[in-house]
C-alpha cells in the first residue's frame, strides 16, 4: 500500500461497500487489489491439499469454498466495470515492485483514456 501511496495513488483499504471487500480500492480507476493468503485461498493447491493431514475434510471444503468465491467475487467485480488484480502474499514479499508496475501499467493506461 505505501508503495502506490508513494507513488501518488489515493485509495481506500479494506472497502465494504463491494463484494468481496477488497483489500485496495482505486475507485478513481475503478480498480481493486486483493492480496491472498496461501493457505487461505489455495496456492499450488493441487499439490499442497494431499498434504493436509489434521480436520482434512474440513479444510478441504473451506479453501475449495474461498477459491470459488475468489471467482465469483472477481466475475461480479469485472461485470461492475472493475479491474481485479489478485496477488498472492508471497508474491508481494518477494517481488513488490513487479506487482506495482503490474497495477500502475494499468492505472497509467487508464488515466490517459480520461
Amino acid at each position: 500500500r505505501k508503495a502506490l501511496w508513494a507513488s501518488g495513488y489515493r485509495y481506500r483499504i479494506d472497502s465494504r461497500k463491494l463484494i468481496g471487500r477488497p483489500d485496495i480500492l482505486l475507485n478513481r480507476y475503478k480498480t481493486v487489489i486483493f492480496i491472498d493468503g496461501e493457505f487461505w485461498h489455495g496456492h499450488n493447491w493441487e499439490e499442497r491439499k494431499p498434504r493436509i493431514k489434521s480436520n482434512r475434510e474440513f479444510w478441504i471444503a473451506k479453501i475449495e469454498r474461498n477459491q470459488q468465491r475468489d471467482a465469483e467475487v472477481n466475475q461480479e467485480l469485472s461485470r461492475l466495470g472493475y479491474k481485479v488484480f489478485r496477488f498472492w502474499e508471497n508474491q508481494i514479499k518477494k517481488d513488490l515492485d513487479a506487482c506495482l508496475h503490474k497495477v500502475i501499467a494499468h492505472l497509467e493506461l487508464q488515466s490517459h483514456k480520461s
